[in-house]
């Protein structure tokens, strides 16, 4: 069931109907219902896939749950405090060797079903390549949002583990955390403590939340439709290969993903978010403005805000710390002190790229881009000292807004280069249609007529959406939430509500000749 699609529109208006009239405490029921009804629209095989990974991950959370309170209340206990401490010892590493035997079988389940579905084909594939094995592909259905839920419930079982999280008794309670659809598309990923408290509490009908959350969801639709769906035909032609568009088209290509990626995107957020709000769910911005960053950093930083802060708690911070990986660094530093001081940061930052890539996608092109990531994030953790020193010497030079300017468009330009890697979905043909830059010419041909798939009004459209994107961005940098501005006044919100819908329904990329897409992150 498409975001973008009247059926959707339809489920949505009924349930925000249906949410305020059930009595509130059984709005969380209601919901797990909507879970189920809009999962079952992509397929009942995926919701048996769901079910397993909710039944598993609950039961291990309550395993590892009556094992902490067994463990305290014994260690409490006359029986515990009679014995000395190696025998306590002892029993709390019994307890927690038990713990860990269920957190890893359950990660293994868990993980186990995404490697299983998402990545069976991409081993065969280089399997057969590699040892010429003659393996047969094998037909298994892809769940939607797989990566997204299985992560959640990952993240659930470590915080569990970790005692940062309670494990919850209701399985469909936990059930709802994993299922909630607003996030099955494309995120956010969330956290069990985010969001238990919106999902569970009972919610009272609020006109200023419902307000805001309506007004988010049609920004959404107005980026996915009007920008994002618009590009689409262009993009598809463009990069179908480099060989028939090198050069400036290639340039043109990666500015163009780059917009209809940030459109759609951001669009599917604002949409989810906006269905949060208006259930009375507050869920986790996931961009802040990332076109606006002065490196590689600092954009990762501003971009899929969840997944970053995922992969760094679940997977860098883990691995930095590990105790092998101490030992190992400690053993480099006695004949190779620097490098054995950044050896910790270096591991950690190439696992968690590489394992980034292949989230994305089960295809070397998404590893290869997570590669180059790590690459550039560490050559800029080696130049800092470097830049540092240019930096306290030409301190009017490097505060000034053009120098400011330099760095967003140097940071803009070199992720336009990597998400080739994602536009041609070929290690190849990506490195191919990078060369091109340099050799293919053909710029003022790409850059003097509409693309190919686009209309002179669609390029039209397309640049009075992006404008009014980077406009929003703008004010949001300097002024706050739009949203908080126009509400000061009584006419200026229906005023610009208006304005969005007339321009989603007179420009929107649908009807004839368009095909509104699914949302590109919902293949992740």
């Amino acid at each position: 069931m498409l975001f973008t699609s009247y059926r959707f529109l339809a489920f949505a208006a009924l349930l925000f109907v249906l949410y305020y009239l059930v009595p509130r405490r059984f709005q969380w029921l209601l919901l797990l219902a909507a879970d189920a009804v809009f999962y079952l629209c992509a397929g009942w095989q995926g919701l048996c896939f769901m079910a397993a990974t909710v039944v598993v991950s609950w039961a291990a959370g309550r395993a590892m749950k009556r094992s902490f309170a067994a463990q305290r209340a014994f260690l409490k206990g006359p029986e515990g405090k009679a014995l000395d401490r190696e025998a306590r010892k002892a029993f709390k590493r019994g307890r927690e060797q038990y713990r860990k035997t269920v957190f890893v079988l359950a990660l293994c389940v868990d993980i186990g079903i995404l490697a299983a579905l998402k990545y069976a084909n991409f081993a065969i594939a280089n399997l057969n390549s590699l040892f010429s094995a003659g393996l047969a592909e094998v037909d298994w259905v892809l769940p939607m949002g797989i990566s997204f839920y299985t992560f959640q419930t990952v993240g659930y079982l470590i915080d569990v583990y970790w005692e940062k999280e309670e494990a919850e008794d209701n399985p469909l309670r936990l059930a709802l955390f994993t299922s909630f659809f607003p996030l099955l598309v494309q995120g956010p990923i969330c956290r069990f403590g985010q969001l238990k408290e919106g999902l569970f509490a009972p919610h009272a009908p609020e006109g200023r939340r419902i307000g805001f959350g309506l007004q988010r969801m049609l920004w959404g639709y107005f980026k996915k439709l009007v920008v994002a769906d618009r590009l689409a035909p262009a993009i598809t032609a463009l990069c179908a290969g480099p060989e028939p568009y090198g050069g400036g088209y290639a340039a043109l290509a990666a500015l163009l993903y780059a917009a209809r990626l940030y459109a759609d995107f951001t669009g599917g957020i604002d949409i989810a978010i906006g269905i949060g709000q208006v259930l009375g769910v507050e869920l986790p911005e996931n961009f802040q403005r990332p076109f606006f960053s002065r490196n590689i950093t600092e954009y990762w930083r501003r971009w899929h805000i969840t997944m970053g802060a995922w992969f760094k708690d679940y997977i860098f911070y883990p691995i930095s710390v590990s105790p092998s990986l101490l030992r190992l660094s400690k053993r480099v530093r006695g004949r190779f002190p620097n490098l054995g001081k950044k050896l910790t940061l270096y591991w950690a930052t190439i696992v968690t790229w590489f394992l980034m890539g292949l989230w994305h996608g089960a295809a070397w092109s998404f590893v290869v881009w997570g590669l180059l990531n790590a690459l550039f994030i560490l050559a800029a953790e080696e130049f800092k000292p470097l830049s540092q020193r240019f930096r306290a010497r030409f301190p009017r030079l490097t505060e000034s807004a053009p120098y400011h300017g330099f760095e967003m468009l140097r940071t803009f330009l070199l992720m336009c280069s990597l998400r080739m890697f994602d536009c041609y979905r070929s290690v190849g043909a990506s490195f191919r249609a990078f060369g091109s830059l340099f050799t293919g010419g053909r710029w003022a041909e790409a850059f003097s007529a509409p693309p190919p798939g686009l209309s002179a009004g669609d390029c039209a459209v397309a640049a009075v959406g992006v404008a009014l994107m980077a406009a929003v961005s703008a004010w949001q940098l300097r002024r706050g939430s739009v949203r908080e501005s126009l509400a000061r006044h009584t006419a200026l919100p229906w005023a610009a509500s208006l304005a969005l819908a007339l321009a989603v329904l007179t420009f929107g990329a649908y009807g004839v000749g368009y095909d509104s897409t699914q949302f590109i992150y919902n293949q992740f």
